[in-house]
C-alpha cells in the first residue's frame, strides 16, 4: 500500500495535470474569443468592440458569482485601484483590437508575449523587487526578438497596428501590477467583479458618440464573446487554484499554436517566418524568466 507521503506525491502531482490542462483549455478558449473580436472590428469601432466584450461577459461574471455564493466578498478596499485596473483594462482592449484589425492573431500574439518581460521590468519601480542582470539580460534580449517581429529596416517597424499590440502588452503588464497590489487586500471575487463591471461602463462611455447599430447578423459572435471569455476565465483561475504558477505559465505561449490554426482556418494566413524566428526569442526569454522566478522562491524558501 502506498505511504502517506506517495499518496500526497500523487495528490499533487494529478493537481498539477489538471492545472496544465486548465491552462491549455483557457488559452484554447480565449484564443477563440480573440478570432471573434477580430471579425466584429472589421464591422465596428475599437472601442465599441472593447465594451461589447465587457457587456457580453458581464453577465456570466455574475452568474458565476451567484453561484458561488460570494456577494459579501464583493465590497472593495481600495475601489480606486480597481477604477485604475479597469481603465487599463479599456486601454489594453481597445489597442489589442485596433491592431487585430490589420495584423494576424499569430502576429498579435508573437508581439503580445513581451507582457511578462514588461511585468519583469515594471515591478522594480511599482513593487520595489530586485531583478538580478540574468532577467535583465534576459529581458533585452526579448526586445531584440520583438524587433526582428517589428522588421525595423522594413515596413513592420513603423505599422500602427504592431505598436498598438507593444500599448496593450504595457497596459496588460500594468494592469497585472496592479493585480498583484489589489490582491494583498481585496478578493479574487472584488477584483473580477469591478475589473468587468468598471471595464464595460468605461470602455461603453468612451464607444457611445459613435456607437455602430448592431447587425442582428452578428449576435452569434457576441454571444461566442461572452461564452468564450467566462469559461475562458474559469480555467484559467483553475489553473492557478490547482498548480503553482510556474507550472502552468509556460503553457500560456500555447496561444501562438492557436493563432497559426486559427488564421489558416478562417482567413487562409500562413506566419510570417521573421515573426516566429522573433516570436522564438520572446518565448524562450520569457521561459527563462519563469525559470528564475521558481529557482529564487526556492532559494528563499530554503533560507527560511
Amino acid at each position: 500500500m502506498p505511504t502517506l507521503l506517495e499518496s500526497d506525491a500523487a495528490h499533487a502531482r494529478h493537481e498539477r495535470q489538471r492545472g496544465i490542462v486548465a491552462m491549455i483549455c483557457a488559452i484554447a478558449l480565449f484564443s477563440g474569443m480573440d478570432a471573434c473580436l477580430k471579425t466584429l472590428v472589421a464591422h465596428y469601432p475599437p472601442m465599441q468592440v472593447s465594451a461589447l466584450r465587457g457587456l457580453a461577459g458581464t453577465p456570466f461574471v455574475l452568474l458565476s458569482l451567484l453561484w458561488q455564493q460570494r456577494w459579501q466578498s464583493l465590497w472593495p478596499v481600495r475601489l480606486h485601484l480597481h477604477a485604475l485596473r479597469a481603465g487599463m483594462g479599456v486601454f489594453m482592449l481597445a489597442t489589442f483590437i485596433y491592431a487585430l484589425d490589420s495584423l494576424s492573431l499569430t502576429d498579435a500574439y508573437a508581439i503580445f508575449f513581451v507582457a511578462p518581460l514588461l511585468i519583469t521590468a515594471f515591478s522594480v519601480p511599482m513593487l520595489k523587487e530586485r531583478v538580478e542582470w540574468q532577467r535583465w539580460l534576459a529581458i533585452v534580449v526579448g526586445f531584440i526578438g520583438v524587433l526582428i517581429m517589428l522588421k525595423p529596416s522594413g515596413r513592420g517597424f513603423f505599422s500602427l497596428g504592431a505598436l498598438a499590440v507593444l500599448f496593450a502588452a504595457a497596459g496588460y503588464a500594468l494592469s497585472a501590477i496592479l493585480t498583484r497590489i489589489i490582491g494583498r487586500t481585496d478578493s479574487t471575487a472584488a477584483m473580477m467583479f469591478w475589473f468587468t463591471v468598471l471595464l464595460s461602463l468605461g470602455a461603453t462611455a468612451l464607444a457611445w458618440p459613435n456607437w455602430v447599430a448592431i447587425n442582428w447578423s452578428h449576435w452569434p459572435w457576441l454571444l461566442g464573446v461572452g461564452i468564450t471569455g467566462a469559461m475562458g476565465q474559469y480555467f484559467i483561475t483553475e489553473a492557478f487554484r490547482r498548480a503553482p504558477a510556474g507550472v502552468v505559465a509556460p503553457f500560456e505561449y500555447s496561444a501562438i499554436m492557436w493563432g497559426v490554426l486559427l488564421d489558416y482556418l478562417i482567413w487562409q494566413a500562413a506566419p510570417r517566418a521573421g515573426m516566429l524566428a522573433g516570436a522564438s526569442v520572446v518565448i524562450a526569454c520569457g521561459l527563462y524568466l519563469i525559470y528564475r522566478e521558481r529557482q529564487i522562491y526556492r532559494e528563499r524558501q530554503l533560507a527560511r
